[in-house]
């Protein structure tokens, strides 16, 4: 399936990106940068799930950023909508098969570290994959993930972050399945175990570039904070309004930061 989805993308555009954007819930606006970008709706794709998620354009979307070839998920497939790992992070695989090299991922998230506030962006340094899944089962076996989140990305997206005066904190990820929101004393035990975000999407496709042999960087945005943080309930609904809050912070900050990681991969 994986080359029959190949095949068709190549049908559609000649460009041939070597570094790839997966825009989380309410983060898809950086698409829009793109020229001579070609839109490839996920349900043309052979074997690409849809997402059924609110804030999520269902789109692979091929263009370029001034003259950089870029391919932007615009939306992913999250496991807590029944997908299966193997088609939660066949984008991956298509764009390595793609020829895609380096890879960028944004998240909304839940803020568990007290000292982080709404809206704010975080470089994910290290997750904890609390998904009861891995989508490397049956093989390959035995991948390194000592350095998943690229110290040398994470190093140059901090020297644009200070460029930009934009503040960017680092933090772990913390994987959990959904789809409903934590309980209050499921962020006190993240907390304890050393998480500073949570979410339940991006693990699954770190973890099968890494096997690719991508870099990967990641980003939280955090949309809200997590459960028992604040006195008041979680919605989806101010995450997406988060995610129109940081709009042009991110939009901005991704257009500096992706020719950056492209000369260093």
């Amino acid at each position: 399936m994986t080359e029959q989805a190949v095949q068709y993308v190549e049908s559609r555009t000649a460009l041939r990106p070597e570094i790839a954007v997966v825009l989380g819930s309410g983060l898809g606006a950086f698409a829009e940068e793109l020229a001579e970008r070609v839109e490839i709706p996920y349900t043309e794709i052979p074997g690409w799930p849809a997402s059924t998620a609110a804030g999520h354009a269902d789109k692979l979307i091929i263009g370029k950023l001034g003259g950089l070839p870029v391919a932007v998920m615009a939306g992913r497939a999250h496991l807590y909508e029944g997908h299966t790992p193997a088609q939660v992070t066949h984008g991956v695989r298509v764009l390595d098969a793609l020829g895609v090299t380096s890879l960028v991922l944004t998240n909304a998230a839940g803020g568990i570290n007290k000292s982080f506030d709404r809206g704010g962006l975080v470089l994910i340094s290290d997750h904890i994959n609390l998904q009861g899944s891995n989508p490397l089962c049956g093989g390959p076996h035995f991948i390194d993930m000592s350095d998943a989140y690229s110290r040398e990305f994470r190093k140059i997206a901090q020297e644009v972050a200070v460029a930009l005066c934009i503040p960017l904190t680092e933090g772990v990820y913390a994987a959990m399945l959904g789809p409903s929101y934590e309980t209050p004393a499921e962020i006190r035990m993240l907390r304890t175990m050393g998480a500073d975000v949570v979410g339940m999407s991006t693990v699954p496709e770190v973890i099968v570039a890494n096997s690719l042999g991508m870099q990967v960087l990641a980003i939280s945005c955090v949309t809200n904070m997590a459960a028992g943080v604040l006195p008041q309930k979680i919605s989806h609904e101010e995450v997406l309004e988060t995610g129109e809050m940081v709009r042009e912070t991110l939009v901005r900050y991704l257009k500096a930061l992706l020719p950056r990681l492209s000369e260093a991969a």
